[in-house]
Order: C-alpha cells, then sequence, then structure tokens
C-alpha cells in the first residue's frame, strides 16, 4: 500500500513540474515511453523465468532436488535444529535454498512462504530463531547461477549477462555470512536480555 502511494506521489509531482516548467510533451512521452520499456521488460524476463522454472520441474521430476536437499540437509539440520525434527518443513527449506542457488527467486519465493508458514506454527505470533535465520537466508541467498538478474541484462543488450559472475558469487557468499552473524548476535543479546 504504501508503495502505491509513493508512485501516485511521483506521478503527481511529474505532472506538476511539467505544468511549472512547461513540458508537459516531454512528461507525457516519458511515461509513454517507460510503459513501453516496462512491457518489453516484462516479456523478456518472461522467457527466462519460464526456462528456469522449466529446469526446476525437470530437476524436481527428475530426482535431482530430492538428491540436491539430501546434501543439504546435514547442514540444515545444525542451522534449524526446530525444523529438522518436521520433514517437510525441511524439504521446503532446502527446495528454497535449491532454488535460490539457481537464481530463481521467483520459484523459490512459494517454497519459503511454504516453509515459513510451517516454522511459524507454535510461536505465537512471535518469529522462532529458527524462522529468522530461515528468513534472513532466503532473503541474502547465495546464488551460484543469477537467472533472473541475467535475464535483465540481457534484455538491456548486454553483450555477455553472465559475465557479473564472480561478483554475484563473492556479495552473496558474503551477504549470507553477514546476515547469519547478525542473526546469531541477536538471538544471543536477546536471550541475556530475557
Amino acid at each position: 500500500m504504501a508503495m502505491a502511494w509513493i508512485f501516485t506521489g511521483m506521478i503527481v509531482i511529474s505532472v506538476i513540474f511539467g505544468i511549472y516548467n512547461g513540458t508537459m510533451d516531454e512528461v507525457s512521452a516519458a511515461a509513454l515511453n517507460g510503459a513501453n520499456d516496462a512491457i518489453t521488460l516484462c516479456i523478456s524476463l518472461l522467457g527466462v523465468i519460464c526456462l528456469w522454472s522449466g529446469v526446476l520441474e525437470v530437476m524436481d521430476q527428475s530426482g535431482l532436488s530430492k538428491k540436491l536437499a539430501a546434501v543439504f540437509r546435514p547442514f540444515l539440520k545444525k542451522l534449524f535444529p526446530d525444523a529438522a525434527k518436521d520433514p517437510v518443513t525441511l524439504s521446503a527449506i532446502s527446495a528454497n535454498i535449491s532454488a535460490n542457488l539457481l537464481g530463481i527467486g521467483n520459484a523459490a519465493t512459494p517454497l519459503g512462504i511454504q516453509a515459513a508458514k510451517r516454522m511459524a506454527k507454535g510461536c505465537n505470533g512471535i518469529a522462532s530463531d529458527s524462522l529468522c535465520r530461515f528468513i534472513v537466508l532466503n532473503t541474502a541467498s547465495i546464488q551460484l547461477i543469477p537467472a533472473t538478474v541475467a535475464g535483465v541484462r540481457a534484455a538491456c543488450g548486454a553483450a555477455q549477462p553472465f559475465d557479473i559472475l564472480p561478483a554475484v558469487w563473492f556479495s552473496s557468499v558474503l551477504s549470507v555470512f553477514a546476515g547469519l552473524f547478525s542473526a546469531y548476535i541477536f538471538q544471543h543479546l536477546r536471550r541475556k536480555n530475557r
């Protein structure tokens, strides 16, 4: 809701300044060009999202996602001891992390919501430490293949959309460790203040 007010405010301010400066023709042309560019970008991204969602479905149908989840399971049991008791929750977390590794945030979101809902049961409206760590891990997420970002770069005319890989790997690993370390610190501070 807040974003709707922000965008409405931006449009109103643009129109007011366009009228004040006598540049309403340029404001109108920019709005139409922006709408055209947005549609072009969305259609370009649609192909990338369909491709990687299909890859994720093939991984799921072939059993590869379950094997990938099994690889993550020992690490996830230590990171999320509460969720380790529920195989469905642990499976959703594993699938979410797998989708994020492949850079398919759109496919990871429903899995993350499913895992978070299951983890929130019995919390009485207060997020558990495991849930907070999961949200941090989901938000920061290490990406091996930044499919969506590469799709945006390709749609914008980048000659080599995947040349950002080293920077993405470095920054995503760094952000995950910083996020998990912060969650760990806040968890201990909260327990200390009880």
